[in-house]
């Protein structure tokens, strides 16, 4: 039988190894956080942590040993995210609205310990971003049940920052009121005219008497002023907790599937972190004047395989009757067929700007 000592000398020769490959990792940790943070992109990748995983459980044959060795990853990657934390600390993110509105929800499930930093306007949040006054933007470009956020995508045009992500955040309104209060003593409802729009059945169903507000979350506030039992708030949850309110009634959207899309925009564009998968792209394009060019344009982009999402076309500010298109597809922009696309687009487009390269994430992914 081996002896005790010997054994322990032999652990202690590997803890040695392994505190060496440790500072090692985590200096490439801290890369990779920098990389982030210039990029505008969250801490946590659920699917690199994955593949991770799966990489590393396929290196032990053991199979006593494999779970405990899986175990031992998903700490260390916990503890490198608590690292990248810590270097991004400071982290300034712009958003457009005041805290508690959906904007800053978002922002807060992306860069959840970043500093968030209000604007009035989606031009003041991006110009933050350009002046280097903020790291990153988060915008909202699309609306399942209102569309396209036409200001966002006019600043994709005419702005030079890139979109490095894009977060689908279902869009819950609730019926917030003061503390006590019932749907029995309601007879006044506050909030945006877009939230009033979207519980239309729910408003008119209680009787209720709407007012138009510039904002939900301020809507949620100004109920909160007013201490009265008899008005209340089309706004989040986040906003009750914020202001002190209570949820009345939840989940009073007449459409369930409601959700915005938010663009992270930074001023580094994010070519493929390694182990991640930037599945789609956004790409911005004027067609020449020409018999042809716009199909044209989609037929050289579908043949090179990229299938298209998204398809809008917006007024270009100081043309008049010209326009600019906006097409997401899936693929990847910047590999040999991404490259040999824009190549060929020259043939047909005047103006051809790739907005960025990113994976989409839905709300269950990020925070």
């Amino acid at each position: 039988m081996q002896d005790l000592k010997d054994i322990r000398l032999k652990i202690t020769e590997v803890d040695n190894k392994m505190a060496e490959l440790f500072r090692e990792r985590m200096e490439l940790v801290a890369k990779v956080a920098e990389y982030k943070k210039i990029c505008g992109l969250p801490i946590l990748d659920r699917e690199r942590e994955e593949q991770v995983l799966i990489n590393g459980a396929a290196r032990i044959d053991d199979v006593d040993l494999k779970s405990y060795y899986v175990s031992f990853l998903k700490g260390t990657m916990e503890l490198s995210r608590r690292y990248q934390s810590s270097i991004m600390e400071g982290l300034k993110v712009a958003y457009c609205g005041t805290r508690g509105a959906f904007a800053h929800i978002a922002a807060s499930k992306i860069f959840p310990s970043a500093i968030k930093v209000a604007y009035t306007s989606f031009k003041k949040a991006y110009d933050a971003v350009e002046s280097g006054e903020c790291d990153c933007a988060v915008l909202p470009i699309e609306n399942s049940f209102a569309g396209d956020v036409g200001q966002v995508n006019d600043l994709m045009f005419s702005g030079s920052l890139f979109v490095n992500g894009m977060y689908d955040l279902p869009v819950t309104h609730d019926l917030l009121g003061v503390e006590g209060a019932t749907i029995k003593d309601i007879k006044t409802v506050v909030s945006h005219p877009q939230a009033l729009s979207q519980c239309s059945v729910f408003i008119k169903g209680n009787e209720l008497k709407e007012i138009e507000y510039s904002n939900t979350a301020l809507a949620a506030e100004y109920v909160k002023t007013q201490n009265d039992k008899s008005v209340a708030a089309v706004a989040s949850e986040e906003s009750a907790k914020l202001f002190g309110l209570e949820v009345v009634a939840r989940s009073i959207n007449d459409d369930r599937s409601n959700t915005t899309r938010f663009a992270v925009f930074s001023r580094s564009d994010n070519r493929a972190l390694e182990g991640s998968s930037n599945q789609y792209f956004s790409l911005l394009f004027t067609a020449r004047n020409e018999a042809g060019s716009l199909a044209h344009a989609l037929t050289i982009i579908g043949n090179h395989g990229f299938n298209m999402r998204t398809l809008r076309s917006r007024p270009m500010k100081d043309l008049l009757w010209q326009y600019y298109f906006y097409i997401e597809a899936e693929g990847d922009i910047y590999g040999e067929d991404g490259r040999q696309c824009l190549e060929e687009l020259k043939e047909c487009c005047d103006r051809i700007k790739v907005v960025g390269s990113y994976s989409n994430l839905h709300s269950q992914d990020i925070g």
